[in-house]
Formats: C-alpha cells, sequence, structure tokens
C-alpha cells in the first residue's frame, strides 16, 4: 500500500487519485470511506458525534483499508495523531505530501468542509502543521514537496519513488 500523508492543502486526494490512475491500481481517501460509513459528511460528524468519534471511526477504517494492503490511500491531515496508525503506518510506502503554509492556506481557502479550518484559517494551519509536522516526520519514508508545484508533477515524482522502489525490492 502506499499511503499518502500531508496537511490540508497538500494535495493528498488529487495527487493519490492521479498516482493510483498512473499505476493502474485502487485508490482509498480516508475521509471518503468515514463518510461512506457514517452516511454523512466529515463536517457533520464533527458537529454531531465530536472529533474523538471522528477520530475513532478513522483509526479504525484506515486500519481496514491498510489491510487490503494494495493500492493508494490518502489519509486526512490528522490522521497521524493516532499512534495506533503511525504503528500500522511502519508496514507501508509512505509519502509525505509536504505543503507551506502559504500553499496550502492558498489551495484550502475557505473550505467549509474542512471542520479544524474554520475560522482563522491561515493562523489554524500554522498551529495544524506546527503540531503534525513532527508526525509526518515520523511516518514518512519519502518526501514530495509540493508548494509552487501542480498536482500532476506531484504525482510523477510520486510515482517514480514507487517504481523506483519495486525495481530496489528482489
Amino acid at each position: 500500500m502506499i499511503v499518502l500523508v500531508g496537511a490540508p492543502g497538500a494535495g493528498k486526494t488529487t495527487v493519490g487519485r492521479r498516482v493510483a490512475r498512473e499505476l493502474g491500481v485502487d485508490f482509498a481517501d480516508s475521509d471518503e470511506l468515514i463518510e461512506m460509513r457514517a452516511g454523512k459528511s466529515v463536517a457533520e460528524i464533527f458537529i454531531d458525534d465530536g472529533e474523538q468519534a471522528f477520530r475513532a471511526m478513522e483509526r479504525e477504517e484506515i486500519s481496514r483499508a491498510l489491510a487490503r494492503s494494495s493500492g493508494v490511500l490518502a489519509l486526512g491531515g490528522g490522521a497521524v495523531l493516532d499512534a495506533a496508525t503511525r504503528a500500522a503506518l511502519r508496514e507501508h510506502m509512505v509519502v509525505w505530501l509536504r505543503v507551506g503554509i502559504s500553499s496550502a492556506t492558498e489551495r484550502v481557502g475557505m473550505n467549509a468542509s474542512r471542520p479544524l479550518l474554520l475560522g482563522n484559517v491561515r493562523g489554524t494551519l500554522i498551529r495544524l502543521l506546527d503540531e503534525r509536522t513532527p508526525l509526518y516526520e515520523e511516518v514518512a519514508t519519502n518526501v514530495v514537496d509540493t508548494d509552487g508545484v501542480d498536482a500532476a508533477h506531484v504525482a510523477r515524482d510520486v510515482v517514480a519513488l514507487v517504481q523506483g522502489s519495486r525495481t530496489a525490492t528482489p
């Protein structure tokens, strides 16, 4: 399984879909898996059930997806906060799509579907990046910078990493 991690606005879902298409494998997004399970959006889960309930569903859905052990999986930006999820990622190729605050802010804008970013988007992103960057570093087996680069280019970089690791494995 190829797992994409990174902050909101890094391009995990967009890049993940492109990588999966290029490699001819399945794609899954942990937030979409949670929404299918719950029958409502991530924002509604946060409002109705709270972040703790969301994080429990997130941990379970990621565990299920990783057990399939094939394809590309894009994780929600906060998935790395869970120690069990970080431990499960050790068995997989994890690509951190690193994004700076300016690019992330520009990409997410005022997106109401991202409940943790409501209000002061830039300030919240700075706080999230400060909190999560060490965790992204911990789980990443590879890093691809996304600042100033379009999704197609980032996807090509990820595919090259994947193909390089395949050729390196006997």
